[in-house]
């Protein structure tokens, strides 16, 4: 059996150190996806290496996710490679006549 080295894993786990994540507040049987409730409040928890702690509160899905993924909000216009191409001219196999 192939162990890794103890230091190995030491490094993959701190990397994981300050990870965010959101948990529904939700009544019922748990948390569930969220787009089952977009407009639920959220509690947001950070990965301290041990446990996840408090860390803060969301009021939407949208406010999750502009705390969870800054960089998201750059708008995608700035990036020339994320552009939508146009479609070239000519008749495509699955084009309608």
């Amino acid at each position: 059996m192939d162990e890794e080295p103890l230091s190995e894993w030491a490094e993959r786990r701190d990397a994981k150190i300050g990870q965010l994540r959101a948990v529904p507040i939700v009544s019922g049987s748990g948390p569930k996806g969220s787009h089952v409730s977009p407009n639920a409040p959220r509690a947001i928890e950070r990965w301290n290496g041990h446990t996840w702690e408090p860390y803060g509160f969301a009021t939407s899905l949208a406010e999750t996710k502009r705390i969870l993924f800054p960089e998201a909000e750059t708008p995608a216009a700035s990036s020339p490679g994320l552009a939508r191409q146009p479609l070239a001219p000519g008749r495509g196999r699955h084009r309608k006549p």
